[in-house]
């Protein structure tokens, strides 16, 4: 119930009576760019001295980008370091995204989870998220002194917006006591419901480590099913799944078999069952990265995820040729050189998170992270 003030131009009667506090209604919170201020926007001409300075940065990509299309990157490349400087500012990288991003301005790179974790260590004010929203927001959870841009507000996901915070309140009236598992690809919210999170990678240790035999494990019904397949708990399961990954088939990956029976095909759990049984390997970023660095010099291998994975991972890799049977992440895609520059400049899109939301996804986080503690 809301709680009423009626105010009166009255004059007190009979004995004096204290006049009442008016409630201070709180100042409206500064954003970004008021509490940091707007920058000049740079020059972003493709001059001798910004390719001097971007050179040695060119030579990490210079076996996925064209030499003419540099010059339109470069600029951005150096004011875009230059400004990380001037504003303490750190940029995150996902696998996802492009050569351009994850070579030349990330200070960090990996997951989505590695991000946040390492991103919490460092003395930066800023984070700047190259990546989606969820992974913007974990990076809030993780770092809540921190401030958290994404230079697209839009860049979302599937698989995160397959369920809500009351999709899992109803998971827990349907199935009281057992304990649920999200998937880290959820909304800070999503966290804040769950018992604990999980990455592809832990998956399986995070549900055994209840003990019970029947876990709810949200909301990637592949990785779930994948889970379930690897150990002997019961998987209940939500029917979301990542666009990317689901695309791919395992009849698109025997072809490439059958053309090179010599070929390492590599796949992740987000993927459907026929590719996973079509697959040599499975396994998490991190652990398809890990595989393909032991790949011998001149093997083949086939890279099952998003696009811009293999171009990142063939500067790791450059005794592997990559076969590239690639899905892009529109989402991730909407992340470029321009809007980081803006997002730094502007101090633009600022991720916000409630804080009592917050606190209970952050111990959801956390649990996982101590685990073996």
């Amino acid at each position: 119930m809301t709680e009423m003030v009626v105010a009166t131009n009255e004059a007190p009667t009979g004995e004096a009576r204290a006049a009442p506090r008016r409630r201070r209604r709180a100042a409206p919170a500064k954003t970004a760019a008021e509490r940091f201020g707007v920058l000049p926007r740079p020059s972003l001409e493709y001059t001798p001295e910004v390719a001097a300075a971007t050179a040695h940065l060119y030579e990490k990509v210079a076996h996925v980008i064209p030499a003419i299309e540099w010059p339109f990157h470069a600029p951005y490349v150096k004011a875009i370091n230059d400004l990380k400087k001037v504003r303490n500012a750190v940029i995150l990288a996902h696998n996802y995204m492009t050569p351009e991003i994850y070579h030349c301005v990330a200070d960090v790179v990996g997951d989505s989870l590695q991000l946040a974790r390492l991103a919490e260590k460092t003395d930066a004010d800023i984070i700047v998220q190259g990546g989606v929203h969820f992974m913007a927001e974990t990076s809030k959870v993780l770092s809540p002194e921190k401030t958290v841009l994404i230079p697209d507000g839009k860049a979302g996901c599937s698989l995160a917006a397959s369920i809500t915070a009351e999709d899992v309140r109803l998971l827990r009236r349907r199935f009281p006591g057992v304990p649920i598992v999200a998937y880290v690809n959820t909304s800070a919210e999503v966290k804040a419901e769950v018992d604990i999170t999980c990455t592809s990678s832990n998956a399986v240790e995070v549900v055994e480590s209840f003990g019970v035999d029947r876990v709810i494990c949200l909301p990637d019904q592949y990785l779930a099913r994948w889970v379930a397949a690897n150990s002997k708990v019961k998987i209940i399961t939500w029917k979301g799944s990542c666009e990317v990954h689901e695309r791919f088939t395992g009849e698109e990956l025997q072809a490439y078999r059958d053309a090179d029976p010599s070929v390492r095909i590599i796949a992740h759990p987000e993927c459907p069952p026929d590719v996973i049984a079509a697959s040599d390997f499975a396994g998490s970023t991190a652990k398809m990265i890990d595989f393909v660095k032991h790949v011998p010099a001149g093997g083949r291998v086939v890279l099952v995820t998003e696009c811009s994975m293999a171009d990142n991972v063939a500067s790791e890799a450059p005794q592997v040729e990559f076969v590239r049977p690639c899905n892009l992440c529109p989402h991730m895609k909407r992340i470029t050189l321009p809007k980081i520059l803006d997002a730094l400049l502007e101090m633009k899109e600022e991720v916000v998170v409630d804080a009592e939301v917050a606190a209970r996804a952050r111990r959801a986080v956390e649990r996982m992270i101590h685990l073996k503690n």
